[in-house]
């Protein structure tokens, strides 16, 4: 399985058009994967929860989109997530993807594409 660290990257989409490349933010650390998105109002791009099977939107501002990723980086499911809500464990899934709602279907994401993500290092 992948091991990321903390930090920024970007995640390349491969389901549309053509790859589209989409800010994102690496939260591997407990601390980081258990803040997630909470308290935040917007979000740039998206987060990359990792490990992770499962999310909640408990304390959230916003609605959120949140896409569960196989160890190959293959979409599972796509499900958006309204403020309060517990999400259901994906069997598969050793990654989740959050974003702002409604963004992940204008970037091709969706059950069965693959994604990359390339690290920002230095």
């Amino acid at each position: 399985m992948r091991r990321w660290s903390d930090g920024r990257g970007t995640l390349v989409v491969h389901g549309g058009q053509g790859p589209v490349s989409v800010p994102l933010e690496i939260a591997a650390s407990y601390r980081a994967r258990t803040k997630g998105l909470l308290g935040r109002d917007s979000v740039d791009g998206a987060i990359l929860l990792s490990p992770a099977n499962s999310v909640h939107t408990f304390r959230m501002r916003i609605p959120i989109d949140v896409a569960y990723l196989d160890r190959d980086l293959e979409v599972v499911a796509v499900r958006t997530m309204t403020p309060g809500r517990l999400g259901m464990p994906r069997v598969r899934a050793r990654h989740v993807l959050e974003a702002e709602a409604g963004v992940m279907k204008a970037w091709g994401l969706r059950a069965g594409v693959r994604v990359e993500v390339e690290v920002v290092t230095g």
